[in-house]
């Protein structure tokens, strides 16, 4: 597969040439034990020099996650839901807490504590609903409960999403989710990703928060491997920074 990069490329080089600082991140959803496909992953970022942030589904998660992850410092565990179950009304998009019900602040609390468990120190206490979907009255719960930080989909509205709680999104999927869950069309996405910097350069969207890439390891092909490889790369050769999240206030 051809991928014209000369867009991206161009956008980048007038961020060069105006000194614009640009801070990228990489969240990766989904994990729950080591495989193959998450092996691949951790190759990947140790290759680039950027720290891959799991999103771990805190009921799911296998022992054997944090010992992988304990010796491997590329790869950054955050909390994705409690156990990755949509509540959604029916006829509504799936969200495991995209709608008030009755014991979801328990389960905030439980999926936090079950991480501090499994990953001490090396837990960053930001928490990625499933399926980007977050009702609004929980973002309160989720600071009271100690998390530092909450992470969906597209530019955020503001820094601070609650008192003592910051929002950090992704802004880049390269999959194809409405379709056969392929790469989505490379054109479309690398002229989804010239507008977000353009609409950061001419401040119509926050330019301080860092740039999010999203990746799924799991359902990953080659053609996503390669997306995501190269758009990274592209990146990171063109001078972007990787985000340090632990040091967000």
């Amino acid at each position: 597969m051809t991928i014209d990069w000369n867009p991206l490329r161009t956008e980048l080089t007038l961020w060069r040439n105006q000194d614009l600082p640009l801070e990228i991140w990489w969240r990766d959803d989904d994990a729950v034990t080591p495989t193959p496909a998450l092996d691949r992953l951790t190759t990947l970022a140790e290759s680039l020099a950027l720290p891959v942030h799991i999103a771990v589904i805190p009921k799911m998660a296998a022992p054997s996650l944090p010992l992988f992850t304990s010796d491997r410092d590329m790869i950054v565990p955050l909390v994705h839901g409690w156990q990755h179950v949509s509540h959604a009304p029916q006829g509504r998009k799936n969200a495991e807490f995209g709608h008030p019900r009755e014991g979801a602040d328990d389960e905030l609390t439980k999926a936090l504590d079950r991480m501090r468990d499994l990953f001490g120190k090396r837990l960053l206490p930001i928490f990625v609903p499933p399926w980007n979907r977050l009702d609004p009255s929980l973002l309160p719960v989720l600071a009271q409960a100690g998390y530092l930080g909450v992470s969906t989909y597209l530019p955020r509205d503001k820094r601070q999403a609650a008192p003592g709680l910051v929002q950090i999104n992704t802004h880049i999927d390269p999959i194809f989710w409405r379709g056969d869950r392929g790469l989505a069309p490379s054109e479309d996405q690398i002229a989804h990703i010239v507008r977000l910097l353009q609409d950061r350069r001419f401040g119509k969207s926050d330019a301080t928060e860092p740039l999010g890439f999203l990746s799924h390891h799991l359902v990953h092909n080659a053609d996503i491997w390669n997306f995501t490889t190269t758009c990274l790369k592209t990146f990171l050769d063109a001078g972007a920074l990787p985000a340090n999240l632990r040091e967000l206030p």
